[in-house]
């Protein structure tokens, strides 16, 4: 039976598992929201900016494990989704941006809203299109939903002229996909495993570096088991906190360049590194020429390219993070290596204090995400934004499943909170989401409130109100002389805002107010704004300067020290 294009993308979107698409519309892409009507399996949600449904498109695809969908018009409205496909990019999520484009007759001149989204997009997608007939649109749609899920995710583009959108064909939908030159599960090498498994035998300090990708291949519980049995300390990237409950007694926290003391030390002193899913980048990492230079480094991970990017691996594991462990684990011995973590343990112990939550009478953004985490139950989904707040968060919250942390991490997108918590939300809606949101990233697409609203999404936004571009004054006091250049910020009442939107608002000044407050927002069944007024220029410590090894790790000033974790 012959159909429109538009209906051939609405069943298309069915087929590959879309049930939900972050969307904003357009002249071009009216043909296709005209039939959504006569496709209710497939939900609308109407954003207030097109990134904000790129963004949110990705904290669907983080938080659910599924594909996740935004949809644009041409031109203005698509290049405004360059900045959450390039998060998604970079952080290996699955999604689908799908936008339209002029008619084909007009293409290349300079038609209105016409824009080469395709040549925008190339370097930042993992592949594009640009459908020039209806008849190959269902073909399209299942090869890149295919291509965005499979391998190392990442997003993939559709470009579609409007009048494709108008054209009929025969919908088909294909019986396989099979893409020319690629491997989307390449073949685990027994000979690599065999190499991998005798350097990890022989370790007396192994160390483990988990990733992202074991959170994306569903590989936690092959994590937990691999190094259980190898008796192997655990740490993580800021992407792959989650991966192992943070209270496993082989578990050590994040890594880099605000990694606690004891992991940047027991990465500096590893005599083999098992990197897991993971791209071995400068934050973690640091300086690359002084990361460990003696030690080896088995590395595994579904992507070629990432095995001697940065630093050299000595045995580079070609594979899904869960395939491997799966075949690796048997191949190693058992073992145990007490005298190890009991150097970890020790340093831990006598370092505790370089990650503590002020003592002080002020709200500090470290008590205010330690006191969220506390007091809510583990099912909590937690979305930041960037900079400060983010690596407080890191370092304070408890994390016990996957995809429990949902943050920007290679691109670090301001304005990341608010949309992709919404996006959340959908994914999970029995879920209690909190948005951790710095006061300058808030500000950037807090319009997705109004998105909230009409969509009841109970999301809770927690505004870290310093005053300050955080990150950035704390870098400009430290290695600027305390050169304060555009970085302080004059605020809008926050409450004014809840206020206009509909929603609950609840501004805390004191630091004996915040359990209440917290409580507060979860009793709440809708949407809830709260402004904590934190100390204006708290550091984030431990730190790496730029530039430094694991082994420069900075610690807080000794007067700026307070209570232990």
């Amino acid at each position: 039976m012959k159909m429109s294009g538009a209906d051939i993308v609405l069943e298309c979107l069915k087929k590959v598992g879309i049930d939900t698409v972050f969307g904003y519309p357009g002249g071009v892409v009216l043909p296709l929201y005209d039939r959504f009507p006569a496709h209710p399996e497939v939900r609308h949600i109407l954003v207030r900016h097109e990134q904000g449904g790129g963004h949110a498109a990705d904290g669907y695809a983080r938080a659910s494990g599924r594909l996740g969908c935004a949809l644009a018009t041409s031109g203005p409205g698509a290049t405004n989704l360059v900045t959450a496909i390039t998060t998604a990019m970079m952080d290996s999520v699955p999604t689908l941006f799908v936008t339209g484009n002029v008619s084909r007759n007009l293409l290349g001149k300079d038609g209105f809203q016409e824009a080469d989204i395709t040549g925008i997009t190339t370097p930042i997608v993992k592949h594009n299109y640009l459908v020039m007939r209806a008849q190959d649109l269902a073909y399209t749609f299942a090869e890149a939903a295919f291509i965005a899920q499979s391998g190392r995710p990442g997003p993939v583009h559709i470009d579609i002229p409007k009048d494709v959108f108008q054209e009929e064909a025969e919908f088909e939908w294909p019986t396989e996909v099979k893409v020319r030159g690629y491997a989307a599960n390449p073949r685990i090498d027994p000979d690599m495993i065999a190499r991998a498994a005798d350097i990890i035998d022989a370790a007396e300090r192994p160390l483990i570096i988990a990733g992202h990708g074991v959170i994306l291949s569903n590989a936690s519980d092959e994590l937990r088991a691999f190094a259980e049995k190898t008796g192997t300390p655990v740490l993580n990237t800021l992407l792959g906190l989650g991966s192992i409950r943070g209270d496993h007694a082989l578990a050590y926290g994040m890594l880099g360049m605000h990694g606690s003391y004891e992991a940047n030390h027991a990465a500096s002193n590893a005599d083999v590194i098992i990197g897991i899913g993971n791209r071995m980048d400068d934050r973690a990492l640091g300086r690359f020429a002084d990361f460990n230079p003696t030690a080896k480094i088995v590395h595994i991970d579904i992507d070629a390219a990432e095995h001697g990017k940065n630093i050299t691996t000595h045995a580079p594991v070609l594979g899904d993070a869960k395939r491997v462990l799966q075949v690796l684990t048997p191949a190693v011995k058992q073992n145990t290596h007490v005298e190890w973590v009991r150097w970890i343990d020790d340093l831990r112990a006598e370092h505790a204090y370089s990650m503590q939550i002020p003592s002080g009478p002020e709200i500090s953004v470290q008590y205010v995400v330690n006191r969220i985490s506390q007091i809510n139950d583990e099912d909590l989904v937690i979305v930041t934004g960037v900079g400060q707040h983010q690596m407080w968060a890191a370092q304070h919250m408890k994390f016990t499943h996957p995809h429990q942390l949902i943050t920007s991490g290679g691109l670090g997108t301001m304005g990341f909170e608010v949309p992709a918590a919404m996006g959340a939300q959908v994914a999970c809606p029995d879920a209690t989401v909190w948005s951790i949101c710095g006061d300058g990233g808030f500000q950037m697409t807090f319009q997705e409130l109004a998105t909230m609203v009409d969509e009841h999404l109970p999301v809770k936004m927690a505004i870290m109100n310093n005053g300050y571009l955080g990150m950035v004054r704390q870098w400009q006091e430290l290695f600027y002389k305390d050169n304060y250049v555009s970085v302080a910020m004059s605020q809008p009442d926050f409450m004014k805002i809840a206020e206009a939107y509909g929603i609950l608002g609840i501004r805390v000044t004191e630091k004996e107010a915040v359990d209440d407050a917290i409580r507060a927002a979860n009793s709440h069944n809708g949407p809830v704004l709260l402004d904590f007024q934190v100390e204006a220029e708290g550091n984030v410590w431990p730190m790496v300067p730029a530039g430094a090894s694991l082994r420069e790790t900075v610690e807080a000033p000794r007067e700026q020290q307070g209570v232990n974790r």
